[in-house]
């Protein structure tokens, strides 16, 4: 086990039991106390953040492999992610939500496409891409997690 894989398990392992712990909470507290909009807005700035820190992943590894074909797409997307992680933060918490495990779904697609060859497949490692595809749908679920108790 490399000490690149190894780090990135700590800390993927570290940001989704956080990430999950507030999810659950959130879920937990009742529909109609308005504290549960505040935890419900504090998820999706956290969601927005991870999001984008994801993405950004992306953009270091399009740098480092500049002349590999494709990886302006790469960007592209980046970018994309981006403006869908700041766009949630001026949005209601339930759309924000929503909107954000629709991105973590999106971006676990484009993680996928790394590998048949859609997009540049030797960008990253295999199990970048899978783990990242686990690690966006996990997301994207406990995103919807809490909008699933709302009326």
């Amino acid at each position: 086990m490399s000490e690149a894989l190894r780090t990135f398990l700590v800390a993927a392992t570290a940001l989704g039991a956080g990430f999950a712990f507030q999810s659950l909470r959130t879920a937990a507290i009742p529909v109609s106390s308005p504290e549960r909009l505040v935890a419900e807005l504090r998820l999706a700035q956290i969601a927005a953040l991870i999001l984008t820190l994801i993405a950004g992943a992306y953009l270091g590894l399009a740098a480092s492999q500049e002349s590999r074909v494709g990886v302006g797409l790469d960007i592209a997307f980046a970018a994309g992610f981006f403006v869908l992680g700041a766009y949630t933060l001026t949005c209601d918490p339930r759309q924000a939500l929503t909107l954000l495990a629709l991105g973590f779904a999106a971006h676990a697609i484009l993680d996928i496409a790394h590998r048949p060859g859609v997009l540049p497949d030797a960008l990253a490692p295999r199990w970048y891409t899978v783990g990242g595809a686990t690690f966006d749908v996990i997301l994207g679920a406990l995103c919807y997690f809490p909008i699933l108790r709302r009326p």
